[in-house]
């Protein structure tokens, strides 16, 4: 059995509705994920069959249908304000699976927060610039209650730091990070570089491994910024980090 879902949101955003509009369509990849990846989050344009609005700056929705009544829809209305920025109002709708549906929409719910906050981060400090995308998750270990608290640990990040406060360090085989943490809650945590956005994701809360991405913008222009030595460099740190928890 299933049942549907909506989440809500209204957020302002520090660009115009041209640049809002062109993150949420065809630069996905610097916030959230590339399209290619999860073809329900964007779309090329309105030949795309997934497309189903397409009102450049205004207004942007795209759906995917499956069996049994089942879909997934995202619709991005999009309004200027003063000062160069805009209002986004966004709505995900779907169906999910009637098992821990609470718990699924809960998941779905702190999720949209992050990654409209990285939106915000993406609009702020790297508008325009192209992005080159990682996806990093963790091993079974990671889904443990404390797993998220294990991966802090392992970066250095303390139950005193929060957002502003700076981390350094990052795993052998990476550029050494100095960050700034620009979001920090019970299960996200975000870091800021001047190149790059790195999200951590403790979905162990939500049954699942915790995971990350990274968005590099230093070099994705020209094509040497590297996200696959980037994602092999931190996918073994973060199997490390559990390879404790996997013996035990």
């Amino acid at each position: 059995m299933s049942r549907e879902f909506e989440i809500r949101r209204e957020v302002v955003l520090p660009a115009a509705p041209e640049e809002v509009f062109a993150a949420v369509t065809t630069h996905t990849g610097a916030w959230m994920f590339p399209t290619e990846k999860v073809p329900a989050v964007g779309g090329e344009g309105p030949d795309d069959p997934t497309v189903k609005a397409w009102e450049p700056p205004h207004r942007f929705e795209v759906r995917v249908d499956g069996e049994d009544g089942w879909f997934n829809a995202l619709e991005y209305v999009i309004e200027a304000r003063d000062g160069g920025t805009a209002v986004l109002r966004y709505v995900h709708s779907g169906v999910l699976s009637e098992e821990d549906w609470d718990g699924q929409y809960d998941g779905a719910s702190l999720h949209t927060d992050f990654y409209l906050h990285t939106l915000g981060q993406y609009l702020e400090f790297f508008t325009g610039r192209p992005a080159a995308f990682a996806d990093v998750q963790g091993p079974a270990a990671s889904r443990t209650p404390d797993g998220f608290e294990v991966l802090l640990r392992a970066l250095g990040v303390t139950d005193a730091m929060g957002v502003g406060d700076r981390l350094r360090g990052g795993p052998p085989g990476t550029d050494p990070l100095d960050a700034v943490i620009d979001y920090r809650t019970a299960h996200f945590l975000g870091l800021r570089t001047d190149g790059a956005l790195y999200r951590f994701f403790g979905r162990n809360a939500f049954k699942a491994p915790v995971g990350m991405t990274i968005h590099l913008f230093d070099g994705a222009q020209d094509g040497t910024a590297d996200a696959g030595r980037a994602e092999a460099a931190w996918q073994r740190w973060i199997d490390g980090v559990y390879a404790p928890h996997s013996a035990g």
